[in-house]
């Protein structure tokens, strides 16, 4: 579809500048927000109404946090094709509810290496639940916006505002392509470090 109505979105980001006032923007026009811990916290803490990402999979945060995205009622949630009725007769089946934008940055784990941390301790900033929510989102471009960055914001809005709340799908598939390039940089500097540690 060329412009994608947003009604539910997924945030959960690493950097946080910027986001109280990008998700109050959401709300504000009748975005229903999803999210996980410190960024639920955050936009709680401002008022924002945000259900957290447990009450979506009916499964609590385990293992530090290792996993709490990895999950069909997530991934079904973003990978459905808006205009296939087979994905649509599917995740209705499952009580699956379709998210419309991906708001994803990572763990910073430029800044772990930046602080020398022991392999072991600097493998738990390399975040796993972050990159598939982008991918699958990038991905799922005609169904979905990516956004993998907050220096999007602004320009998100405004499209947004011009189009009475639908995403255009050239800035879809610009954000994609942004998506995947932010996400293979991630990637490349992970794979650095474990080869110098090796």
């Amino acid at each position: 579809m060329d412009l994608l109505p947003i009604k539910r979105a997924l945030l959960s980001v690493t950097d946080k500048g910027g986001l109280v006032d990008f998700a109050a923007f959401l709300s504000e026009n009748g975005v229903a927000l999803v999210s996980t811990g410190g960024t639920r916290a955050l936009l709680r803490e401002n008022g924002l109404a945000v259900t957290e990402v447990s009450e979506v999979t009916g499964f609590p945060e385990i293992m530090g946090g290792r996993v709490k995205t990895l999950h069909p009622a997530v991934h079904g949630g973003i990978l459905a094709d808006k205009d296939n009725p087979e994905h649509l007769r599917a995740i209705a089946s499952h009580g699956i509810k379709p998210f419309d934008l991906v708001c994803v940055n990572l763990y910073n784990f430029a800044e772990a290496v930046k602080k020398g941390l022991d392999p072991r301790s600097a493998v738990e900033e390399i975040d796993i639940g972050g990159p598939c929510m982008l991918r699958a989102s990038a991905k799922n471009f005609h169904s979905a916006l990516a956004l993998p960055s907050p220096s999007y914001y602004p320009r998100v809005m405004n499209a947004l505002k011009e189009n009475g709340m639908r995403a255009p799908l050239d800035l879809r598939r610009e954000l994609a392509a942004a998506t995947f390039a932010a996400t293979s940089f991630y990637d490349g500097m992970i794979a650095s470090y474990l080869s110098k540690k090796a």
